[in-house]
């Protein structure tokens, strides 16, 4: 599973100021209160991310993530799956997450993410999803499915935790991956982009060879350049699809 070693995850290649960051409350359509982290640029891109964590929900890793993509320009909010079965609770180091993993419905987590996304798209600008291992898979399906997003991004994505989308097309979907994870077989990941085509689904995936599952975050100090060229990959597709 994903397991961060160091709490602050890589910087992206151009740093600039945080306006604004706090833990918040949302509320999904269903009644669902869960806890989210927002960061706020100083000098705004245009851009917006929710961030979709690992198993862990909202660790401490990625609270200080949203704040990295806020140096970077975007307003982000990192939001936590757990908020039905395990309350209002800290994900600390002695989280015990997969309890909660094994109760997620992709009908609830579509729903928190629209609540995320609202808060956004309030601001206006494109909302992409970016995701990591549960969250990478959870962030494609969700782009997959159009969801009003810009575009989706998955790092590492655990594919047994989606079905392979049948309708479309979808949001862009951009795929960063290890050439070392186990965590889901070429002959699953072959699938799944087969069945993006033959949805129309628009995609990229770029695969970093002897990269382990999880190197942006449990490794990225011996992967760092493979993380800086992510972060530059990352940045230039919501670049790429975002209107004008």
């Amino acid at each position: 599973m994903c397991h961060s070693t160091d709490s602050r995850p890589p910087a992206p290649p151009i740093q600039g100021e945080v306006a604004s960051q706090e833990q918040i409350e949302l509320t999904a359509a269903d009644g669902n209160r869960f806890l989210a982290y927002r960061a706020d640029p100083a000098e705004p891109n245009g851009r917006n991310v929710v961030i979709l964590p690992d198993v862990r929900g909202l660790h401490p890793f990625y609270r200080d993530l949203a704040v990295r993509f806020a140096e970077a320009g975007f307003r982000a909010i990192a939001i936590d799956y757990f908020g039905r079965t395990a309350g209002l609770t800290d994900r600390g180091e002695d989280f015990e997450y997969m309890p909660h993993v094994n109760q997620l419905k992709h009908d609830q987590v579509r729903a928190d993410v629209r609540a995320a996304t609202d808060v956004l798209a309030a601001d206006r600008g494109p909302v992409f999803t970016v995701g990591f291992c549960l969250g990478g898979a959870l962030s494609w399906r969700q782009a997959a499915e159009g969801n009003g997003l810009a575009g989706g991004i998955g790092f590492y994505s655990t594919l047994r935790f989606v079905d392979d989308p049948t309708t479309g097309p979808g949001a862009p979907i951009l795929g960063l991956l290890g050439g070392a994870d186990k965590a889901t077989t070429p002959e699953r990941l072959d699938a799944y982009l087969a069945a993006l085509d033959r949805t129309g689904t628009e995609h990229e995936i770029h695969v970093y060879q002897g990269a382990p599952h999880s190197f942006f975050d449990r490794s990225y100090k011996e992967w760092e350049e493979v993380c800086q060229d992510a972060w530059r990959r990352m940045l230039s597709f919501t670049e790429r699809h975002s209107p004008g």
